[in-house]
């Protein structure tokens, strides 16, 4: 019965890809004929997926150590929502390798024998089209629906993937839920998938954060998508930006090489006429800090009393009484 659906399977991916127009019109498709023409694979094939030792798995670990820990929380909270449906959460590395799992023990049984589990190699050119696989090859958030996967043996899964960009806006990791039920309905496979996409984006906001933990992190909305987030200096210089800072600013990594004024992306150019105002702003941030006493003010910038009183004067900024 299993030989007769595995030929079925693969005379219909080979009878779809006879249609000149498929690839065009679908993006299973095109990742149907990437798996055929340029991987070799054959939709038929049978064996399971390959396993990293755990020499390739503890080096595979080791290198996404920082955004895995940062991402335990998340893969906490979506398996809670999305477990009791019989779904798996999985976050894996740039090479498609599931790297951390959460899963019910009840259903542990069907995903190990399916190659759901940590150190399996998941990627597109290993496995044909699949949702980790096909994530990470095409940048971007999509759902592998059962018959839409390219091997025989993966059709009885549902995988909902979305990508995680690291904080210098290269892709490191992928989020996966997947499920081998088959009576989840489209409308929970749309919120699955949207819970997805809002976790990978959470972490990595959270991998931004970390990786300048030493800056001022400035959040940038943007009404045609998620949050952007630059990083400044003490001068209120950018020295990084966020995946989707990049794409909503047009930032290219030659531009970010290089620090620049935020007010230059954010519309608040400094005229030639408003110098003082970076001074008068370094002056009201130490009165602030001295809570209105001069000397300490003055001693925190490094002049004399006399001068700060000076500098006061000049900038018109009221003094303490």
């Amino acid at each position: 019965m299993s030989e007769r659906c595995d030929a079925y399977h693969a005379d219909r991916v080979f009878s779809t890809l006879r249609d000149d127009g498929a690839t065009a019109r679908s993006a299973i498709a095109a990742s149907w004929s990437r798996s055929l023409v340029h991987y070799g694979l054959d939709p038929a094939n049978g064996r399971p997926p390959r396993q990293l030792s755990q020499g390739e798995f503890s080096r595979a670990f080791e290198r996404l150590d920082l955004l895995a820990g940062l991402a335990e929380g998340e893969l906490d909270r979506l398996f809670h929502m999305a477990g009791e449906a019989g779904c798996c959460v999985m976050l894996t590395d740039a090479d498609a390798v599931p790297l951390v799992r959460r899963g019910a023990s009840g259903d542990d049984v069907d995903f190990r024998r399916l190659g759901l589990w940590t150190g399996m190699v998941w990627s597109e050119a290993s496995e044909g089209t699949n949702g980790i696989g096909t994530c990470l090859a095409e940048a971007r958030a999509l759902t592998v629906h059962r018959e839409q996967h390219f091997l025989a043996r993966n059709i009885g899964l549902s995988c909902t993937v979305a990508p995680i960009w690291d904080a210098h806006g290269r892709l490191a990791a992928a989020l996966d839920v997947s499920t081998c039920r088959s009576d989840l309905t489209p409308a929970l496979l749309k919120l699955i998938a949207a819970a997805t996409l809002e976790a990978a984006q959470r972490i990595e906001q959270r991998h931004f954060r970390a990786a300048f933990s030493h800056a001022r992190i400035l959040v940038a909305d943007d009404d045609r998508g998620p949050r952007g987030l630059l990083a400044v200096d003490r001068e209120d210089l950018v020295i990084g930006a966020s995946r989707c800072a990049r794409l909503a600013f047009g930032l290219s990594e030659q531009r970010l090489a290089t620090p620049f004024p935020a007010d230059d992306l954010l519309g608040h150019q400094e005229r030639a006429d408003d110098f003082s105002a970076g001074e008068r702003g370094v002056v009201q941030r130490a009165m602030a800090r001295a809570r209105g006493n001069v000397s300490a003010a003055a001693r925190m910038l490094g002049i004399s009393r006399a001068t700060l009183h000076r500098k006061l004067s000049r900038l018109q900024l009221d003094r303490p009484h």
